[in-house]
């Protein structure tokens, strides 16, 4: 299944540039409920290794998470490490990934930002917005704003805050385990990224499409 993009730019443009279309582009991102019913989930995950860049894109089942597919790509890493500007060093790899796929998931779930950016424009917003096709942000770590404390118990969240902009929500997906940074890539709202990132966790503080993709990325197999 070969990637249509309903927008293309080039990749290697200076920072001050990558900036400013990050600008143009953020007001394109839709917010609207994900689509329904969710019958296959993708991940999305990059490593980057001595200077080369494997993206990992894999399918699983909704709501079962059985494993479908997976796709990798590997590339040089043409883009320097600039905060803020990760889609132009990531995003080459992860179409190149896409581009490999068979099947088309309802939905993409990246390991990294969507609108929880200084403009708007993680990874997730800007390759979902390439494609216009519904994605979801999931991190790790927070990259800017403020919140409250999140409350402890599995499901339990909080406003992501920039100024008064809800940017996201600080999702706890097991109970006393560190939460997620979940925010809105492109076709979708929090509501529904908040409920598809929980219906995807069930051992595990990350989601599993997310979990698999970091393990393929890093080299491992597929079943």
């Amino acid at each position: 299944m070969r990637p249509s993009p309903a927008l293309a730019h080039p990749w290697d443009l200076p920072p001050d540039a990558a900036r400013a279309l990050q600008e143009r582009l953020r007001a394109r991102v839709r917010i609207e409920p994900l689509p329904s019913p969710i019958r296959v989930v993708g991940g999305v995950d990059v490593s980057v290794k001595q200077g080369v860049a494997r993206a990992a894109v894999v399918l699983l089942s909704s709501p079962g998470m059985e494993p479908l597919e997976a796709a990798t790509a590997e590339m040089e890493v043409a883009y320097p490490y600039v905060p803020g500007l990760l889609a132009f060093r990531e995003g080459p790899v992860v179409m190149a990934a896409l581009a490999r796929l068979e099947g088309q998931p309802d939905v993409l779930i990246f390991d990294g930002q969507g609108v929880a950016h200084p403009r708007r424009m993680g990874l997730a917003a800007h390759i979902g917005l390439l494609l216009d096709w519904p994605s979801v942000g999931c991190a790790k770590s927070r990259l800017l704003g403020r919140h409250r404390d999140v409350p402890p118990e599995r499901g339990s969240w909080v406003e992501l805050l920039e100024g008064e902009e809800v940017i996201g929500v600080v999702l706890r997906t097991r109970t006393n385990v560190r939460p997620v940074y979940v925010s809105v890539g492109h076709r979708a709202d929090l509501g529904t990224a908040v409920e598809l990132v929980l219906s995807c966790c069930t051992r595990y503080r990350l989601p599993e499409p997310i979990r698999w993709a970091h393990r393929v990325a890093g080299g491992e197999r597929f079943p």
